[in-house]
């Protein structure tokens, strides 16, 4: 393996002729990635082209009416919609994963129990979450259609998600760093935040870009629990609606279309404006 590492791409592929099945596999890896990377630069294209003519200075206007059809307040909500779902499922989801990972010994019970729970969680459709979430947060708690009831129904779908994630993250981390660390003296909780997890990050932080991804994405769960009202929500007891919800909204009228193509450019934006970032700080913390 480590004179295959060491060969250029023109001899890796003498290489792989040689031996017809390598071929043919390396033929179907190669296959599935170009294929891959052609659905993504597809669909990319597709939105710049539809909505890009279609931006226009009307569409960021602070006020929503029925002529500008404004997404100003929906981008706001979005960004109160992700930071209060992520205030609410980040901590409580790397707590858990590190104590299933750092605490809880090998064979637990406790361990199969929560992991067959998250796994069933993730399983479900963001309708099931979006009817549970107004049966319980809007109706049974009155709170009404507002943020938190839509925030709280968010942080429950990404959960399970952030715990696998920073689950493996933290599974992946050599044992010699923590048998290192308590040779010199370093008790268990120092050992878990200045040397696990520094070193876990980069895929803690993965798990929190697929959280903000879908809360970025979801409109069938806030639809019932954070409502479709076009204003910057004055509270999190509000309602309000986010981008996805708005482009939905748009969309499903028929009469806005357009904008509705020119609000998924925007959406699209944002996330990868977020990855980019989640990457940088990533590779930050990592170097430090």
């Amino acid at each position: 393996m480590r004179v295959i590492n060491t060969l250029t791409y023109k001899d890796r592929l003498r290489a792989y002729a040689k031996n017809p099945l390598s071929a043919m596999l390396f033929a179907l890896v190669s296959l599935a990635a170009l294929l891959t990377f052609a659905v993504l630069l597809f669909l990319i294209s597709y939105i710049l082209l539809r909505g890009l003519p279609h931006l226009t200075p009307s569409l960021f206007e602070w006020e929503y009416t029925t002529a500008n059809v404004s997404m100003m307040p929906a981008i706001i909500n979005t960004v109160i919609m992700v930071a209060t779902a992520l205030m609410l499922a980040g901590p409580l989801g790397i707590c858990s994963a590190i104590f299933l990972v750092e605490y809880a010994g090998n064979g637990n019970k406790l361990i199969k129990v929560v992991r067959i729970t998250t796994e069933t969680l993730s399983g479900i459709p963001s309708i099931v979450f979006g009817l549970f979430g107004m049966l319980f947060f809007v109706l049974a708690l009155g709170w009404g259609f507002s943020m938190l009831a839509g925030a709280f129904t968010l942080s429950i779908m990404i959960l399970p998600l952030i715990m696998r994630t920073t689950e493996e993250a933290l599974i992946s981390v050599p044992v010699s760093y923590r048998e290192g660390s308590f040779a010199l003296g370093a008790g268990k909780l120092r050992t878990i935040f200045r040397i696990v997890l520094p070193a876990a990050v980069p895929g803690i932080l993965a798990g929190v870009i697929l959280g903000i991804g879908r809360v970025v994405g979801e409109t069938a769960a806030l639809m019932f629990t954070a409502g479709t009202i076009a204003q910057v929500a004055p509270g999190v007891m509000d309602s309000g609606r986010t981008l996805s919800v708005h482009m939905y909204v748009l969309a499903n009228e028929g009469l806005h279309v357009n904008q509705a193509s020119a609000t998924g450019v925007v959406l699209l934006v944002i996330v990868l404006i977020i990855n980019a970032l989640s990457g940088l700080v990533a590779r930050k913390l990592g170097k430090g």
